[in-house]
């Protein structure tokens, strides 16, 4: 029999590919996504995506949404305490198994496993160990569209901001960012993938800096000719900071 799990859902690409390839596992039975917002800006912890955003992927997913929100300043002890309460209720207490798009940080990994193990569950990662630089064009090639919505500058440029993830986008990254921005270089939001029945309409807006990372804002649109591919990437404005622009 499939054994029930719950995805950890990143907005991103790696996530979306990692959903993609459980999905047509008969191993699995996937009953829900799993995020952590921001309290106080209502978005994506780290990458920024709106809520809004969030939403509509759920929906084309036809997943239910676990949302979890932590404070924007959240230290190890609050964070696990918040994931901890929602683990103990349904509908996470009757799932055995949680699956993350994990790469090949062993750190990360060995986290999750001791964390979800207090909690009498598995870690589940279907991505692991495998080499990022096929793994990028394979996402591409799979119909993974995605906008690089954070980026850290200590590592890449800030012109990368609200550019898509494609070929291109691969073959501009300097040597030592991992393809996959593994490290933290660069996080994204897809708004179309091979489980989507359509995409998500949804422009790229502001580019601002904060706390160390730049981030370009993505806003859902109603008018087809807004579709991310037609997106031109902008330049950071490191003098405004909106209040609603998440760390």
């Amino acid at each position: 029999m499939a054994s029930p799990v719950v995805f950890s859902w990143s907005a991103g690409k790696d996530s979306a590919f990692g959903l993609w390839t459980m999905l047509q596992n008969p191993d699995f039975e996937v009953r829900a996504i799993l995020t952590t917002l921001t309290e106080g800006y209502d978005r994506v912890s780290m990458s920024g995506v709106r809520e809004e955003l969030l939403d509509q992927q759920a929906q084309r997913l036809g997943l239910p949404l676990i949302k979890i929100w932590i404070p924007p300043t959240c230290t190890n002890a609050v964070y696990e305490e918040r994931m901890q309460q929602a683990f103990a209720v349904e509908p996470l207490l009757s799932v055995g198994k949680v699956a993350f798009a994990d790469l090949f940080l062993e750190d990360v990994r060995g986290y999750r496993e001791d964390r979800l193990a207090q909690a009498n569950k598995e870690a589940v990662f279907p991505l692991w160990g495998r080499t990022t630089q096929a793994l990028a064009q394979e996402m591409i090639a799979a119909g993974i569209r995605a906008i690089a919505v954070c980026v850290d500058p200590k590592a890449l440029a800030p012109s990368f901001t609200g550019r898509a993830f494609d070929d291109s986008f691969l073959a501009d990254l300097p040597p030592g960012v991992d393809p996959c921005g593994e490290r933290g270089e660069f996080h994204t939001f897809v708004w179309d993938a091979p489980m989507y029945p359509s995409p998500i309409r949804c422009r790229t807006g502001q580019v601002v800096t904060r706390d160390g990372f730049v981030f370009c804002d993505v806003v859902a649109t109603e008018r087809d000719h807004d579709y991310a591919p037609a997106l031109t990437p902008v330049q950071p404005d490191r003098s405004a900071i909106p209040s609603d622009v998440p760390r």
